[in-house]
């Protein structure tokens, strides 16, 4: 059994989808491992990850205002708001999405349908320099 991790930095230009399938594709060719389990992980409370159609960048819109209308900013019930009116909704939509993604490994390549991609899912409204981590274990 083999293993690799690596840390990667995407730059953010604030809320949205950003596909990260071609990062992860580097990271396994790189690693070797031709069958095993890719797990993405990222740092940060405020943005998610996703995998999810990277055929029609229609989809990315209405899931990115889905979530607006799900967690708007602005709820007077909400306590925590030091660092600004979309932190709060930023964390509420994390929570709901997910923070680690596991991702088959077969041939040398993630296993993704063919309409998929993963993607980092940015909460806030100003750019944000996230970190990823990327680990792989397989043969």
């Amino acid at each position: 059994m083999r293993q690799a991790l690596e840390s990667i930095r995407i730059d953010t230009e604030g809320q949205g989808l950003y596909e990260i399938t071609s990062a992860l594709e580097a990271f396994v060719i790189r690693a070797g491992i031709s069958m095993g389990l890719a797990t993405v992980y990222v740092r940060h409370t405020s943005c998610s990850l996703v995998i999810q159609e990277n055929a029609d960048p229609d989809v990315r819109t209405d899931l990115a205002g889905f979530f607006r209308r799900l967690v708007p900013e602005g709820m007077d019930w909400l306590v925590h708001t030091t660092e600004g009116p979309d932190d709060m909704p930023a964390h509420i939509k994390a929570a709901l999405t997910q923070t680690s993604i596991g991702i088959p490994i077969e041939n040398g390549k993630p296993v993704f349908g063919t309409w998929q991609g993963l993607y980092l899912f940015e909460h806030r409204r100003r750019p944000h320099r996230r970190e990823l981590v990327l680990h792989i274990t397989g043969e």
